[in-house]
Parts: C-alpha cells; sequence; structure tokens
C-alpha cells in the first residue's frame, strides 16, 4: 500500500489523509490552531476505523451522516458546528487530492448553532474591571505593580489573546513612548495567533505604564527563557517565560472580587482562608475570569467608550465582523442608545410640515 499511495490517491486512508490536510494546514495556521484541529479529527478518523472504513474513496454520505448523529450525543452545538464543518473542508481537501469521490464534502450539512451557543457570554464586566483596577492602583494596599495588578492592566487595555501576553518581552515595552509591541517569533516559541498580521504596536495609557514600571523595579523576577530572551512576565523558575497556564491562573487570581477589602465575598468565603486564592484552584472561584474572558470585557469596554471600530480591532487584533459576533458584548439597550437613538430625529413628524 505505500508504493500504491504516491501514484493512486483512493488508496490513502482516512488515517493517512488526516496527517497530510494538518501538513497542509500548518502552512499558514498557527500551531495551537492545528492542534485543534489533530485532535477534532482524530474523533473521526477513530469513528472510521471502528466502522471498518479504511480508505477516504469508502466514504459514503450514509456513513458521514451517522458520524454527525454520533458526535450530536456528545456535543454542545457550537462545537458540533465546528467538528462537522471541519470533517467538511477536510473532505474537500481530500476531493482536490482526488482520495473522495467527487461531490462527497457537499453532501455533509453542517448543523448551525444558534447565535446564543456561538458567542461566549463570559465576559469581564466593566465595572468588576473598574473596582479591580481602582483597587490595584492604591499605593496603599500593597498591590501596586504586582504581578496580578501589571498583567491585569495590559491584558484589561489591550485586549490582548493569552499567547500575546505570554509572548511580551522586556524590550517589547518602550517606557519612554508607552507602547507595546506584539511580534510574531514562532520559532523562539512565542507565535501570535495571526501570525505577522497579529504583529502590533499597541499605545498605553500613563497608569498601565506606571503599574509595568513598578512591576519591573519591584517584582520582576531578572530571568531569560530558553532562547535567551528576556519575558516582561517572568517566574521565579529557571524557565524564566510564563507558561499558557500560568498566564490563566494569574488572571484567575487578579480577577477575583475578594481583593477589595471593603466587599464582602459573593460566595459568602473569607479569603484569609479560601482555597480559592491559590494559584493552582483560582479557576474554581465563580467569580474569576479568564483570559478569554477578560479580553472580551476589554473589547467591549473598547467599543462602549466610543472607540472607532476600526481602531479597535487593529489594538486588539481582529477583524470587525469577529469583534461584532464574538467579542462585542453591549446590551441590546446600549446598542440601541449608541447606534439608533441619534437617528431618531430623522423621523420626526416635524419635517413633513
Amino acid at each position: 500500500m505505500s508504493d500504491d499511495r504516491h501514484t493512486d490517491p483512493g488508496a490513502l486512508t482516512v488515517r493517512e489523509a488526516v496527517q497530510r490536510y494538518l501538513r497542509r494546514q500548518r502552512r499558514d495556521k498557527a500551531e495551537s490552531t492545528v492542534r485543534t484541529y489533530r485532535l477534532d479529527l482524530r474523533q473521526f478518523v477513530l469513528w472510521c476505523e471502528a466502522e471498518d472504513i479504511e480508505r477516504v474513496g469508502e466514504l459514503s454520505p450514509m456513513d458521514l451522516e451517522l458520524y454527525q448523529d454520533d458526535r450530536a450525543a456528545d456535543l454542545a452545538p457550537t462545537s458540533l458546528e465546528n467538528q462537522i464543518g471541519l470533517v467538511k473542508r477536510f473532505l474537500e481537501f481530500c476531493e482536490d487530492l482526488g482520495a473522495a469521490t467527487e461531490g462527497l464534502a457537499d453532501t455533509v450539512a453542517v448543523p448551525r448553532a444558534d447565535a446564543i451557543d456561538q458567542s461566549r457570554d463570559d465576559k469581564l464586566e466593566t465595572a468588576d474591571a473598574v473596582d479591580l483596577l481602582v483597587h490595584f492602583r492604591d499605593a496603599d494596599n500593597g498591590l501596586f505593580g504586582t504581578k496580578w495588578h501589571a498583567l491585569l492592566e495590559v491584558a484589561w487595555h489591550t485586549g490582548a489573546r493569552l499567547g500575546g501576553l505570554r509572548g511580551l518581552d522586556l524590550g517589547d515595552y518602550d517606557a519612554d513612548f508607552q507602547v507595546l509591541e506584539f511580534r510574531h517569533r514562532p520559532r523562539q516559541g512565542t507565535p501570535l495567533k495571526n501570525k505577522l498580521d497579529g504583529e502590533r504596536d499597541v499605545a498605553i495609557l500613563p497608569e498601565v505604564a506606571s503599574a509595568l514600571d513598578a512591576y519591573i523595579d519591584e517584582h520582576r523576577f531578572d530571568r531569560h527563557d530558553e532562547h535567551g530572551r528576556a519575558p516582561l512576565f517572568t517566574t521565579r523558575s529557571a524557565q524564566g517565560r510564563l507558561s499558557p497556564s500560568a498566564v490563566r491562573n494569574w488572571l484567575y487570581q487578579a480577577t477575583q472580587p475578594c481583593w477589595h477589602t471593603d466587599n464582602p465575598c459573593p460566595h459568602e468565603k473569607v479569603r484569609q482562608h479560601c482555597e480559592w486564592t491559590q494559584s493552582t484552584k483560582a479557576s474554581q472561584c465563580p467569580s474569576a475570569r479568564s483570559p478569554h474572558a477578560v479580553r472580551t470585557g476589554s473589547i467591549t469596554f473598547h467599543r462602549d467608550r466610543g472607540f472607532d471600530p476600526q481602531d479597535t480591532a487593529e489594538r486588539v487584533n481582529a477583524s470587525l465582523r469577529t469583534i461584532e459576533k464574538h467579542y462585542d458584548k453591549a446590551s441590546r439597550r446600549d446598542r440601541m442608545e449608541k447606534r439608533r437613538r441619534p437617528q431618531l430625529d430623522k423621523l420626526s413628524l416635524d419635517d413633513e410640515s
């Protein structure tokens, strides 16, 4: 079969075809995206093998319908849409190779999740972010410039993704001009989601710069990563640069409302005795928010404050369509006030006279 594979695309097994598809995706997709594709398509490969479907050319429309039925029993609507959509694109790739029956991909009806399922409502609310940042900025409580304060300031005011925050180097912070430079460095372990298109310079407020200056001067560990780079946010360990899980843990901790000594815990716990304040358990706190939730809240904050939509998109490195669909969480009433209320004068009957 090994020899046939190079001359007869129809001899490709499903597993081999998936490997080829993933190699193709690595040309223009981030490794994290390819990793997700691999995990999702692995389910398809295992299902085919369990059904004794060896070659791509053996797949039929009925097989694909049965696979979708099986996955629908285990997945949420949005996940099902994503996974079946991926299978459809994979089959289109196989058709291009001549490994699958022409038109097979067209028989795949990708289920569409409701809009309410497609968009995550989990976000750091503006009021909560303001309370946290005002509290952290109070120099009298000993929290100013701590790792939680500095990272939350940067995450909230830049709307950066987890990978962007983690990839910042000390040299990417221009203290004189108060700018953060996000750069794509895949060969050194810190790629940006949109690769070179994700590179950008982002201006920050003086308050954010002050928090970073204090963090660097008083709390940052002087470390280098395995590539000899000096990360902006560092750990005590020899590794230096934060792992993705460490970034999450820092932000989970930073967004816990119990930092406010004058606010009671909404979960009836006492901070001094609460296990959720520990780094490894911070995500269990129902009020703590993930990097994605901070990014979502940040983008909504930018839009609510009247930040130009195109400027917002460039600042946070997302398309206008993506922002509208997934990140701009303004309420229906807010949207009305912002977009339609100013138009009401055009409906006045006085103009008819």
